[in-house]
């Protein structure tokens, strides 16, 4: 209790500083945009998204302090709140809308309009808001020194060291550069493969290979080497055990879901025709399990959040305790709710209006005290969007809302859930940085609804080239969770699923369980192709060697760390938007072919399988560069 009477913000409430500026409106709607498209690409791609906050803050300070010469802590935590919610309107949007996409070119369906995924990502973005703004003073303030809120406290703590800001955000947009020529060179120019594969003959249906890309890299150094060693524990049981399992007693036997004998697979196939219907119930089940897990977390959160629902901290009215009145945040519900039923272009009738209403509340509730307690890359977002798709597809069937129409409903349904439990969480971890900096909480829940107003318009044109450049489910897009979540809805509405395999997943998430492993990073190696989670395994051993080098101080240390976590952001960002560029390419005619045909030199230069890996070495190598790069001290 002390500790929250003694708190001081870094700014305190009587100082009047610029916040909310055309500036930081500016510059977070442009960030917003980036890291949305950028996590949107990478998501689709590898089944995970990394948190936009820090990178957004640091390249704040980069303009806005030594470009433009302005000098703000306020301004600077601005631009990061409204840049991080591009990162999560397109986490939530990407989990489940792609699943309408593939419906539409497998059933020949109506494709959702840019109109209705910007609606579904606009509603689900501003009811996370909402939902947020009366629990502020409950779980922020309240719960300040209890709840941790790890990238919220780690986001203030890069803006409180604002004066390192302009070599930090150098590293930020070096591994940025590095990773788009990276990229440009291998996907563009395809001067050599961005995948490289090796079939392992003696051992029939198995193979092993890597994705040699910057993203990855940057993903698997990020998560560290706990998370990456499980995600290449599911993909080993997968690769070296089931398949090879599967082609030594499937023979010249067609099983199951596959048009032709086992025999004549390659690795390949056998992983599409059965070990992802396993991976996708190990994942089910991984969510599930999680959730549970977390239900009495979750009762107590919601008693206790009811329970400080609006209050303000100690009756004080200052700068630093004013939010968005609460007569708007309940008429921006309940008209948020009328649109979901009156507008045709969101498909959902009254009862999934007030199923989403009820849900996202209490989604929203748990999502925001589950990440200030484990942080937001381990909010189990997927398990909830199971857990919702699971409920309302059996309360439509129910209801006599079925076929197609009561799947896109579910799929819709869950799209909303999922956004907002992604948003209140960002929005959560962006609240307790300003309350730690001393920002005004309505302007900093101001710039959350323009971020997510942003983004939402935008989405829906990211996932549209996106689609139309590849297509979901392909090589290049798996799509692993939107796969997942249209899988969950036809299982429940069309019993489609070959469930033995999906139940011999379930009985792998058990025992996995059982053996106190994660359950959710293993299932997720599981699920997707070796090929990704062999990189990012490189990326968490690099951590680890920084992690456990002796002979340098822990403030050395965490400074290297720090390094690696910035330059790491910049290979993300790098990637996804040359990947975006590369979709663009791969839709615009040129004669017979397509700009990104034209540019294709892999007829002349080839340099093959180990061009690639010597390549991904070289990369490796600027991370450790980067890292044991020396910091200028600035005064």
């Amino acid at each position: 209790m002390n500790e929250k009477k003694e708190f001081k913000p870094y700014i305190p409430a009587d100082k009047v500083m610029p916040e909310l500026t055309v500036t930081s409106v500016i510059i977070g709607a442009l960030l917003a945009i980036l890291f949305g498209g950028a996590n949107a690409y990478l998501g689709l791609r590898v089944g995970m998204t990394v948190s936009a906050s820090i990178p957004a803050a640091v390249i704040s300070m980069g303009i806005i302090r030594f470009i433009l010469r302005r000098d703000s802590i306020l301004e600077n935590n601005m631009v990061q709140t409204i840049g991080s919610a591009g990162e999560s309107v397109a986490a939530g949007a990407i989990f489940t809308l792609p699943a309408l996409f593939m419906w539409a070119q497998e059933e020949g369906t109506v494709m959702p309009s840019l109109v209705e995924i910007a609606l579904i990502a606009l509603i689900g973005g501003f009811l996370g808001v909402l939902f947020m703004i009366p629990l502020r003073s409950a779980l922020i303030v309240q719960e300040h020194g209890v709840l941790p809120y790890p990238e919220g406290q780690a986001c203030a703590e890069v803006l409180v060291a604002g004066e390192e800001g302009g070599a930090k955000a150098g590293t930020v947009f070096a591994g940025l550069g590095i990773a788009a020529v990276y990229k440009f060179i291998a996907d563009g120019l395809k001067v050599f493969p961005s995948e490289v594969d090796f079939t392992i003959k003696p051992y029939k249906g198995s193979a092993v290979g890597a994705d040699v890309l910057p993203a990855l890299l940057g993903v698997g150094y990020i998560c560290g080497p706990k998370v990456s060693s499980y995600l290449l524990a599911g993909g080993s049981v997968a690769w070296f055990m089931i398949m090879p399992l599967i082609a030594l007693f499937g023979g010249d036997n067609i099983i199951g879901p596959a048009l032709i004998p086992v025999s004549q697979m390659n690795p390949s196939q056998i992983w599409s025709n059965y070990v992802r219907y396993i991976g996708a119930g190990a994942v089910a089940a991984g969510g599930i399990i999680s959730l549970i897990k977390s239900l009495p977390l979750i009762v107590r959160t919601f008693k206790q959040a009811l329970k400080g629902y609006g209050k303000k901290a100690d009756g004080v009215e200052s700068r630093l305790t004013k939010d968005i009145p609460m007569m708007f945040v309940v008429l921006g519900i309940g008209v948020l709710a009328i649109i979901m039923w009156l507008i045709p272009a969101i498909p959902v009738n009254l009862l999934s209006a007030i199923i989403i209403i009820i849900f996202g509340f209490f989604f929203a509730t748990v999502s925001s005290r589950m990440v200030g307690l484990v942080g937001s890359s381990n909010n189990p977002v997927s398990g909830m969007a199971i857990a919702t798709l699971l409920i309302s597809s059996a309360i439509l069937k129910a209801t006599g809302t079925v076929g197609m129409k009561g799947m896109v409903a579910a799929i819709s349904i869950g799209s909303v859930i999922c956004i907002i439990a992604a948003i209140a969480g960002d929005t959560s971890q962006d609240l307790k940085t300003g309350y730690i900096v001393g920002a005004t909480p309505y302007k900093q829940q101001a710039g959350e609804l323009i971020g997510v107003a942003v983004s939402a318009i935008t989405v829906g044109g990211v996932l549209y080239l996106l689609n139309a450049a590849w297509g979901y489910g392909s090589t290049e897009l798996p799509a692993p969770q939107a796969t997942l979540m249209k899988m969950v809805v036809e299982g429940v509405m069309g019993n489609s699923l070959p469930w033995s395999l999906v139940f011999a997943g379930v009985a792998i998430a058990i025992v996995v369980e059982i053996l106190q492993i994660p359950v959710l990073p293993f299932a997720v190696g599981l699920y997707l192709p070796i090929y990704l989670s062999t990189p990012i395994m490189v990326g968490g051993l690099v951590r680890l060697y920084f992690d456990k080098k002796k002979g340098i101080t822990e403030e050395e240390r965490k400074a290297k760390v720090n390094q690696g976590i910035l330059y790491s952001s910049g290979l993300i960002a790098g990637e996804g938007l040359v990947g975006i560029l590369l979709a663009v390419f791969a839709i615009i005619p040129i004669g017979a072919d397509t700009l990104g045909d034209a540019i294709n030199i892999s007829k002349i230069i080839n340099l093959g399988n180990i061009g690639g890996l010597v390549f991904f070495a070289c990369l490796v190598a600027t991370l450790v560069a980067f890292i044991n790069k020396k910091e200028k001290k600035t005064k």
